[in-house]
């Protein structure tokens, strides 16, 4: 099987995976923390109930980076589907609420939803090995210094991220699982 067949967040429960997700027309939504917090939120419920684990994460303007596995739990819908639901609901009420002249820019108008806030077709490789999982858990924590974004001056020093946690220990949100445990 070519490490690219799995899209669409179509994941087993085996493999560990690096998953990424891109905001619609790669607008910086996810520049504001309100955002951020909805996209936190959501992992956390799906931690929560058992759904994933999460070995890494960052949350840059325009799109996401996780490295999770799924758990096996019998469900309808994946926890992939779960997370994307959620967050779509909580960016619709939040602009309806405190920024209305942005919701517009989310419009598709499509047979089963109006808004849709992520691209379809998410990224999610398999990691195969031990090396390879961390060398993209370094690739997602340096996201924010490198010199497109300049987020941050140290990895660590990111909220958004899991490099506190691998660095000091420190899980913020408390949806974080070492990968070699």
């Amino acid at each position: 099987m070519d490490m690219f067949e799995k899209r669409k967040g179509q994941m087993d429960s085996i493999h560990a995976y690096f998953y990424t997700e891109k905001i619609l027309g790669f607008r910086h939504l996810l520049a504001d923390d309100h955002y951020k917090m909805m996209v936190i939120d959501s992992l956390k419920y799906i931690v929560d109930r058992g759904w994933v684990d999460i070995y890494g994460y960052v949350i840059m303007p325009h799109h996401i980076h996780l490295l999770w596995k799924n758990r096996e739990v019998e469900r309808k819908e994946s926890p992939a589907g779960s997370f994307n639901k959620f967050t779509a609901h909580a960016f619709k009420k939040y602009m309806k609420q405190f920024a209305p002249d942005e919701l517009p820019l989310y419009w598709v108008g499509k047979a089963d939803r109006n808004y849709q806030f992520w691209e379809r077709d998410a990224l999610a490789i398999p990691l195969s090995t031990e090396q390879i999982l961390q060398q993209k858990l370094d690739y997602i924590h340096n996201n924010p210094v490198r010199e497109k974004w300049k987020l941050a001056e140290f990895p660590e020093d990111y909220r958004w991220s899991s490099a506190a946690f691998y660095k000091y220990g420190k899980d913020e949100f408390g949806i974080l699982k070492y990968w070699w445990d």
